[in-house]
């Protein structure tokens, strides 16, 4: 007698032969067709279905820039372009970038300060904890290292600096250059009857080019700095202004 209910493995997994007669019959719904995966086909580099062009050439990194140096044999003007570019990343990536006041102690000063390297000025803040005067310019040059991260700020406590560095000296900058001290400013005079960033900067220009924010690779000139400072500080008076204004008028 023969087994109807016997169970084999086909393509589409367990079966019987009692299934199969009663598909025949109609009672059982048809088998799915078997799974046929779609045929191969190599994935297409989207990379190369883009256009090269100016904004394509921009996307890529300095690595990705050397690899396809083949890909412009014959677009002169693009091969010269993506030489540019590259040379422009190059030179920015070697533009030290700091954008902060860096806490050093005594044992650090020749490291970070005496043997920065030649293209690179160090500002010095020798100050002590407590002291308001010190708050406010270390407030100033915190503002400043953001804003100009290729030029090296640093503070040290004074005594740290310099044994028994006066306390009426304070704060103190000092400006460092190829192992150097090119200028130094002791108290807050020299920054005006009010010491903002703006006036701190244009003090600190008097040494060029100490303020440097590493745009494109290249120093800014002094007068470059001296002129985003000037309009910055031009800013801040006349907001100041109508901020005066707008409260009188409130009143």
């Amino acid at each position: 007698m023969a087994d109807y209910h016997f169970v084999y493995k086909d393509v589409e997994g367990a079966s019987t032969q009692w299934d199969d007669i009663q598909r025949k019959l109609g009672n059982l719904p048809p088998k799915s067709p078997p799974f046929k995966p779609p045929p191969f086909t190599p994935a297409e580099d989207e990379d190369s279905s883009q256009p090269k062009d100016k904004a394509w050439i921009d996307k890529k990194s300095a690595e990705e820039l050397e690899e396809i140096e083949d890909d412009f044999d014959e677009d002169p003007f693009l091969e010269e372009y993506r030489k540019k570019r590259l040379a422009d990343m190059q030179a920015a990536a070697k533009v030290a970038k700091f954008g902060c006041v860096i806490p050093i102690s005594g044992s650090d000063f020749v490291r970070e300060v005496s043997q920065a390297p030649p293209d690179v000025w160090v500002i010095v803040l020798l100050y002590k904890d407590g002291y308001a005067d010190c708050r406010v310019l270390l407030q100033c040059l915190e503002e400043l290292a953001t804003k100009y991260p290729a030029t090296k700020f640093v503070k040290i406590i004074s005594t740290d600096c310099i044994h028994n560095y006066p306390d009426r000296n304070l704060p103190t900058l000092l400006v460092y250059n190829n192992s150097a001290v090119k200028a130094n400013y002791i108290g807050m005079h020299s920054f005006g009857r009010r010491c903002t960033p703006e006036s701190v900067a244009l003090v600190l220009c008097q040494s060029d080019p100490v303020l440097n924010d590493g745009h494109g690779g290249e120093k800014q000139s002094r007068e470059a700095v001296l002129d985003g400072v000037r309009k910055r500080f031009l800013e801040k008076v006349v907001a100041e202004h109508e901020n005066d204004d707008g409260g009188s008028d409130s009143e």
